[in-house]
């Protein structure tokens, strides 16, 4: 049976690529969730240095939310991001409605997207051998210079 890719959380997609033995298979995974836009924009988000997130650096208070009951999902909710990065929505937004919208977004998604979430404005890798290059590899026009 195959796997429906718009079914997978984000940190499911990581968690799949995390136990890639090699390479090659790391490369398969990323091909394999290519149309599930959150998961590009959550890598474009963390590898991508032209764009810059408008949020106060280090983690925010907020209460992650009971993995069985998360009420909304990454995949849905990534078009919220451009209230975070500057140059876009967030420009005109002030200061603590941003930071409001941005611990709504983590308090109501899975606890591990969360993480992905703090990982990407922190310009982390949420998991080991997710690299800049690899990513540029399979995705080469994602990420800007």
């Amino acid at each position: 049976m195959a796997v429906n890719a718009y079914n997978r959380e984000v940190f499911e997609i990581l968690e799949e690529f995390s136990k890639a033995k090699n390479k090659s298979e790391r490369k398969d995974v990323l091909l394999k969730y290519k149309d599930v836009q959150a998961f590009k924009d959550v890598l474009r988000g963390t590898f991508d240095e032209t764009l810059q997130f408008i949020l106060p650096e280090g983690r925010p208070p907020f209460t992650p939310n009971k993995p069985e009951s998360a009420p909304n999902s990454l995949t849905r909710l990534n078009r919220d991001f451009a209230y975070f990065v500057k140059g876009a929505a967030g420009d005109n937004m002030p200061k603590f409605k941003r930071e409001t919208k941005f611990v709504q977004l983590l308090e109501s998604i899975h606890p591990q997207d969360a993480e992905v979430v703090l990982n990407m404005v922190a310009k982390q890798a949420p998991v080991k051998y997710l690299t800049k290059k690899l990513v540029q590899e399979v995705f080469p026009n994602l990420i800007k210079e």
